[in-house]
This record gives structure tokens, sequence and C-alpha cells, in this order.
């Protein structure tokens, strides 16, 4: 179509100048001098029409045709086309898109408000339903996608979950992966693929982010001091046990229960334990 357009566009440029010098010439063959301009007119504008049909696309890049309403097909190949120029020509982005949502405030499934924000990876697929069946894709993505983010932190609780159960804190690849598939549903409408998607900011909201904090803080001492005396009671049968068998020393059950009270004492306590020397015998 290229070298139909410059082939008319270089015609039309004859056929004017000959129109012209039949003119000058030939005053008697004005009527042919005209007919030839008339013509060379109607194929330079039509040339010029032509024209309008030749469009380029870069990888990655879609051109959706549509005739008068009737969509026609849809261009991928990447370099110089050419179309009816009476189509229109819907450019359309197959490249991959990053969609950063907001922070949002959800309940998770126990109840407690949340932060919780995430990305997500998506680029189109198919190009006549982004274009025809949803008004706007980029639009409808975002909404669906945080539709998508409220309805996964409803699903899931923030942490301390039951035995085996997944949390948002602690199932970060199943809830991805879950994410990834309601998403996938969702935009499936509009011939988007999601690539990836990932939480990118978790926490409790500030009016309870107080609250949740010192009752983390006091699971970890919990947690601790059941540890510390895990290993005192350890270390303390592990001390009678040696003095028994190796005969150090023999004790009835008052003094072992002083010896055992002692020793959890310096090995639980918090501060630095002053030792008292008993000078005397083992009872006095």
């Amino acid at each position: 179509m290229l070298a139909v357009v410059i082939a008319g566009f270089l015609i039309g440029i004859a056929a004017v100048i000959f129109s012209i010098r039949t003119f000058l010439n030939q005053p008697d063959d004005v009527r042919l001098a005209v007919t030839v301009l008339i013509s060379a007119i109607l194929l330079e504008g039509l040339a010029v029409l032509f024209c309008f049909g030749f469009f380029t696309l870069q990888p990655n890049q879609a051109r959706v045709l549509v005739l008068f309403g009737d969509y026609k097909g849809t261009v991928k190949q990447d370099g110089f086309h050419w179309a009816n120029p009476f189509m229109r020509k819907l450019l359309v982005s197959l490249r991959l898109r990053n969609m950063e949502g907001e922070k949002l405030k959800v309940n998770d499934k126990r109840g407690n408000p949340i932060e919780i924000a995430a990305v997500v990876v998506w680029r189109v697929h198919e190009t006549a339903q982004a274009t025809f069946d949803v008004d706007n894709y980029d639009n409808y993505v975002k909404v669906q996608g945080e539709s998508a983010v409220r309805h996964l932190a409803s699903s899931y609780a923030y942490d301390h979950g039951e035995e085996n159960e997944t949390t948002l804190r602690s199932g970060v690849e199943e809830v991805s992966l879950a994410l990834q598939k309601e998403l996938q549903e969702r935009l499936a409408k509009a011939g988007v693929v999601v690539e990836e998607a990932r939480i990118t900011h978790l926490a409790y909201a500030p009016e309870i982010a107080q609250a949740m904090l010192r009752r983390q803080q006091a699971e970890a001492v919990i947690a601790a001091r059941q540890k510390i005396v895990h290993g005192a009671v350890s270390m303390v049968e592990m001390a009678l046990r040696e003095l028994t068998d190796k005969r150090v020393v023999q004790l009835d059950d008052e003094r072992k229960a002083a010896m055992v009270s002692n020793l959890l004492v310096v090995l639980c306590g918090e501060t630095e334990v002053t030792p008292v020397v008993n000078t005397g015998t083992l009872y006095t």
C-alpha cells in the first residue's frame, strides 16, 4: 500500500503538470485539461485518504480494529502496517504493568482492624475483551484489586491462628497465591492475566497497635520464661542425679527441696544473685 500511495501521488502530480501544459499549449483541448486536472485532484485526495490507514506498532503493543462499530480483529505484530483508513485503530498495551494498591483498613477473620496493601503485576492478554467487555480496564483492575484484597484480609486471621491454620503473617506464600488466584478469576472477564500478586504492607490498625504490641511482648516474655524454667529444671535434675550417682553427699527430701529452691532462684532470677556461704553444718 505504501508503493500504491506513492504511485498515486506521483501520477497525480504528473496529471496536474499534463493538464497545465495542455491548457497552455492546446487551448482547444480545455475540456481534456479540466478532466485530467479533476482526475488528478481526486487521485491526490484518494492518496491522502489512504495515508490515514498507515500505523506502526512497537513490541508488546496491539491495535484493535473497529469499522463502523464492528470489531474486525487485532494486530499484534510489531512493525509498519496499513488498514482501512475508515477503521478506528485503538491502541492497547500488552506490556506488564504494576498496580500498587493503597493501604486499606479492614477487619481480619477474628474481627481485628488491620492495615493491608498489595502490589499486582498484570497485563492485557485478550484485547477484544479488555476493550469491549469492560468500560475502562485500567479502572476495572484497580477496583477489583481493592475488592480482592479486602476479601482476602477478611478470610485469614492476622496472626495467632488455630493449630495448622494459615495466617496473613505466617503464610505469606500461600496468601499471595490465594490473592493471585482470586484476582485472576475476577479479571478474566476483562482479558487480563495476573502474573504476580504480593502483600506489601501488613500491620494492625493504629487504634489497637499499642495493645497488640504489648500482647506480643508479653507472649515473648512468657515464651522466654518457659524456656528458662525448662532449662533450669533440667539442670537441677541433672545436678541432683549426679550428686546421688556419685555419692558426693546424701540429702534427705527437705535438703533436696531447699537445694532445688536455691538453684531455681539462681537460674531463673533476672538479677545477679549474691551468694551466702554457710560456715556451719548442712543443717545449721
